[in-house]
């Protein structure tokens, strides 16, 4: 076993622990920055988690065992995924099982529990949130999938290690199809992180929201272990957006100076991309539940025209 190898998987779980909640309480600041309001501390989330967890649970009369076991899959498929895309180094341990479709797989895992988890007790605004996320999840993901093909087209393996080499260390070739992948990407991480224009994490309407409507009932670590994996899939996917998109800065070896310097590349990358959303957000309005369907569906055609691009003008490249 390469020990660099297990020290950079470490390291890349132990940063994903940390910056999770760091990334949403940048993202709260520019977007107080951007509306002209006085902005949240940087670890307002740590605050946040550190009193969740010091809290005790209430439990509701009827709630099952999935809904006391529900915090703890969702946030241990979470920090999974967080942890198998490169970020710092394509020499992980998992990168063997770092594979695109499996990928998809534990978001969609993760789905299904906190879905489950909303309906368990019964409560109306449970169901409401619940089937809202599915119908969500059952439009975003085949959008997710195509933009992992074409990438997969491209490299010519679902590998995300593979794809990261391919596209960050091979000779410069412009691919026009990541560009409308890149668009539908965006719009999918949105929608499935319950942000601006398909969701609002800070509302507190229940007839408007949907992450927070399944976890109304939730209280004390149940409550900071959702959240905490709410903050681990934001940073997934921001991850994983610069992975597919800007792969430059990721090292194929583990070595210390090359985890170093892809650690301080990561983080700015992070920034920058924490107040890009922040700006998406405060141009935005949200948008209806009912069109949705409409927003994700134009995700997915995006992306099928990507696979197309590819496909038609690409190959050969």
């Amino acid at each position: 076993m390469n020990v660099y190898a297990l020290l950079a998987q470490l390291l890349e779980l132990v940063i994903a622990l940390i910056l999770a909640p760091i990334l949403n309480g940048w993202v709260n600041q520019c977007r107080a920055w951007l509306q002209n309001r006085s902005a949240p501390p940087l670890l307002q989330t740590y605050y946040t988690l550190s009193k969740l967890l010091h809290k005790d649970v209430l439990l509701a009369h009827n709630a099952s065992s999935l809904f006391r076991t529900a915090p703890y899959i969702i946030f241990s498929c979470m920090a999974l995924a967080a942890a198998i895309v490169p970020t710092l180094s394509t020499d992980l341990i998992f990168s063997p099982a770092a594979d695109a479709i499996a990928l998809v797989g534990l978001f969609a895992l993760t789905r299904v529990f906190i879905a489950l988890a909303g309906m368990d007790v019964g409560t109306s605004f449970g169901s409401l949130g619940s089937r809202r996320e599915m119908l969500i999840g059952f439009l975003a993901e085949p959008a997710l999938l195509m933009v992992f093909f074409t990438a997969s087209l491209i490299s010519q393996s679902t590998s995300l290690s593979t794809i990261v080499e391919t596209l960050a260390h091979s000779e410069f070739v412009i691919y026009p199809s990541l560009a409308f992948a890149g668009v539908a990407f965006t719009m999918v991480s949105l929608a499935e992180n319950a942000r601006v224009p398909i969701d609002n994490p800070t509302t507190h309407l229940e007839l408007t929201m949907i992450h927070e409507a399944m976890v109304l009932e939730y209280s004390g670590r149940h409550l900071a272990l959702i959240e905490w994996a709410a903050n681990l899939k934001l940073f997934a996917y921001s991850c994983l957006g610069i992975a597919l998109f800007f792969p430059f800065g990721i090292p194929e070896t583990a070595d210390p100076t090359a985890l170093a310097l892809a650690g301080v590349i990561l983080i700015l990358k992070l920034l920058a991309g924490g107040f890009m959303l922040a700006l998406i957000e405060t141009v935005s309005a949200k948008m209806r539940i009912f069109r949705a369907p409409e927003f994700l569906g134009t995700a997915f055609l995006l992306a099928v025209l990507a696979m197309l691009v590819h496909l038609l003008l690409e190959t050969g490249q």
